[in-house]
């Protein structure tokens, strides 16, 4: 029973911390110059007002920050978490650019990418690496994710640090 508590839950939500800890830093740490300095593509704004430096760069600290610190228990977590947050910020990323790119307002919601762009490429991009988590241990990251990522931002809206709650 204890092992599959690890394998399951407890080093599945290990595994992912990094991830979540990169895709929740800009959140508090974001703001100012927009990261794609208001360039366009297609006409269109590449990413948007909301995705800037200050908000990537805290959230590239946050996520390996997060790894450095499981690695002292975890040695392996330290490459996993560089790729798990690189992988995040690509996805959340290529997620903003496609709303920009398909005329979707800032701030406005698509449900399924909103929630797991961040998440399934930072699994893409780590996922090679090794150490992955069981088959059961990321379908309850997946749920957990789906779960914890509109709470997470409802709770950020009535903490007003962000503007809308998704």
């Amino acid at each position: 029973m204890a092992g599959a508590l690890y394998s399951i839950v407890i080093y599945p939500i290990l595994y992912i911390f990094p991830a979540y800890a990169a895709n929740g830093a800009p959140v508090i740490f974001g703001g100012k110059s927009p990261l794609d300095m208001k360039r366009h593509f297609r006409g269109k704004r590449i990413f948007g007002d909301h995705k800037t430096i200050r908000g990537t760069a805290s959230s590239i600290i946050a996520g390996i920050a997060a790894g450095a610190i499981e690695s002292v228990f975890i040695p392996w977590m330290l490459p996993v978490s560089i790729l798990l947050t690189i992988g995040a910020n690509a996805g959340d990323l290529a997620g903003s650019f496609l709303k920009r790119q398909y005329s979707i307002g800032s701030g406005r919601p698509v449900p399924l990418l909103d929630q797991y762009g961040f998440f399934i490429f930072a699994l893409l991009f780590a996922l090679p690496y090794g150490s992955a988590p069981t088959f059961l241990g990321l379908v309850f990251i997946f749920l957990l994710t789906g779960i914890m990522h509109p709470l997470t931002n409802l709770i950020a809206h009535m903490m007003k640090l962000k503007d809308v709650p998704w």
